[in-house]
């Protein structure tokens, strides 16, 4: 039996017409992985995303997000993807 470990990196994304920070943590769930993300707005308030990788894509669970945020999604999905090679 292998160990699994968690996964935590950081990566600038262009949102919202500027740069963050976004940060990712992946952990093991009963249901397969899972990716939890974060990130701040301009006011400091944080923002949650848990994905889900649902029949090789991976999947948002939270929907009451910001326009911003809604318009990055496909840069956080491939900046998970690019991790999940590289490991």
């Amino acid at each position: 039996m292998g160990v699994k470990k968690n996964v935590q990196f950081t990566k600038l994304i262009k949102a919202g017409g500027r740069l963050r920070e976004f940060n990712f943590r992946k952990s093991q769930g009963t249901a397969g992985a899972i990716f939890n993300v974060d990130v701040p707005d301009e006011r400091d308030n944080r923002y949650y995303i848990v994905f889900k990788q649902l029949a090789n894509e991976w999947a948002i669970e939270k929907t009451n997000l910001p326009s911003w945020l809604v318009d990055t999604l496909p840069k956080i999905k491939t900046a998970i993807t690019e991790s999940e090679e590289g490991l």
